[in-house]
């Protein structure tokens, strides 16, 4: 892995490696920079310079982590995406991005 500038990206990228070595996820990019992906479909990637990660969930499940307060919403240019939250708390990555892998498979 290169070195990274963004905090909380190197978590995420150990993190998405035993997804990668398992063979669930294949590495791309989004918007130019790199992020995990499964059958071609957007999975999550290092979020904002907060340390973040940005995940692809069902709208509802988005709402409901923003309700909570354990998600941001993710609005590049403005505009909000109902399918993207972005969430700071590492212990739940691993998780987030087996729900959004089950949600851009199914």
């Amino acid at each position: 892995m290169a070195s990274s500038t963004k905090p909380g990206e190197e978590a995420f990228w150990e993190i998405a490696d035993e997804f990668l070595a398992r063979g669930v996820v294949d590495e791309g990019t989004m918007f130019g920079f790199r992020c995990i992906r499964a059958q071609g479909e957007f999975v999550a990637m290092p979020g904002n310079t907060m340390g973040g990660m940005v995940v692809k969930l069902p709208a509802d499940r988005v709402a409901q982590l923003l309700d909570s307060g354990a998600g941001a919403p993710v609005a590049p240019a403005g505009r909000t995406f109902k399918e993207w939250v972005a969430v700071g708390d590492q212990s739940q990555w691993a998780n987030l991005i087996d729900e959004s892998i089950a949600f851009v498979t199914a």
